[in-house]
């Protein structure tokens, strides 16, 4: 016998609005979060800079394939699309949760370094290293969550998919057996220790910034701390609880496709991350909304300047942590 996780008659459209609702939000936000990183990092190469771009690009990968989860909902949670996008969109949605804890930790522990060490930090750029720490997160990720390819096309899954048409739904006993000990294992080693690692850094930040420190530096790392707990405790901390739950009664929580929305909303979080991440993420930010703005509002009356206002930004010293 399967169990079909998460779903209840008529839940459909709760999904389906909080999918076009993390769509319409998230992806204006990360393009202009990506545009604000890429133009950093041409100007100089930082770790911290390297660690979000990674993060916004997953970010912008699963909001361009929710879409197909917004189908699958609004088909009452069948899946009407072609078989091959259902594992590739379930790979992405949950690789996009776990890098976004794994990268969040390397932020916290750069920025606590950055705190901590500030003479040696400013010798050490390291955005190399940051590079190979996201390729790094990717690969842990991603040998993680094949598990969706595993289960997917694991014995007669697919005649099975051809006649239940839901997509990672419904399990039978062999797939569980494969699937909650991984989804454990997700929740203590992509989840439980990066929390407790970022917990670690920001806890010893704010202890380190309460005996000095500029008032608009503390209230900076407050945002960030927030931002980055919201991730954690809200989006992440309930679907992970489901993974521990679901490895205990040795099936999935009815509930878990309820907190697994929780997680969707993280690409909307996310964004109030990068904002708090340095002050020179905020001053690029408004600059370029504001660009973008008046090139929507203001084109025909005041071309000239909007065109500056892109293409000319000043570039300053940037302030980090």
């Amino acid at each position: 016998g399967g169990t079909t996780e998460g779903y209840f008659p008529d839940s459909h459209w709760l999904y389906f609005s909080v999918y076009l609702f993390t769509f319409l939000t998230g992806l204006p936000l990360n393009l202009v979060a990506l545009i604000v990183f890429v133009g950093k990092l041409r100007r100089r190469p930082v770790a911290v800079d390297v660690l979000l771009l990674n993060l916004t690009i997953s970010d912008v990968l699963l909001l361009v394939f929710l879409p197909f989860r917004m189908v699958e909902a609004a088909s009452s949670m069948y899946w009407p699309l072609p078989f091959i996008l259902c594992p590739i969109s379930g790979f992405l949605f949950y690789s996009t949760i776990y890098l976004t804890s794994l990268t969040l930790t390397a932020v916290s522990v750069e920025r606590f370094l950055g705190v901590a060490y500030p003479l040696w930090y400013k010798t050490q750029p390291r955005a190399g290293q940051a590079g190979l720490v996201s390729v790094g997160c990717w690969l842990l990720v991603g040998a993680h969550c094949s598990v969706v390819y595993v289960a997917e096309y694991l014995g007669d899954t697919f005649q099975k998919q051809q006649t239940n048409r839901t997509c990672y739904l419904d399990f039978r006993e062999d797939q569980l057996a494969i699937v909650l000990p991984v989804r454990l294992e997700m929740a203590v080693v992509l989840f439980g220790v990066p929390l407790v690692i970022a917990s670690y850094c920001y806890g010893r930040m704010v202890w380190i910034l309460s005996k000095g420190g500029s008032w608009k530096r503390r209230k900076r790392v407050a945002g960030l701390i927030g931002a980055t707990m919201l991730n954690f405790l809200l989006c992440f901390g309930p679907y992970n609880a489901s993974h521990i739950v679901g490895y205990i009664q040795g099936k999935s929580p009815r509930w878990r496709g309820y907190v697994l929305l929780l997680s969707t909303l993280n690409s909307c979080v996310d964004p109030l991350v990068f904002y708090f991440s340095s002050s020179g993420f905020q001053r690029d930010f408004h600059r370029l909304f504001r660009s973008l703005t008046e090139a929507a509002g203001l084109w025909g009356k005041n071309g000239a300047t909007t065109w500056k206002t892109v293409h000319c930004p000043s570039v300053g010293k940037k302030r980090y942590f």
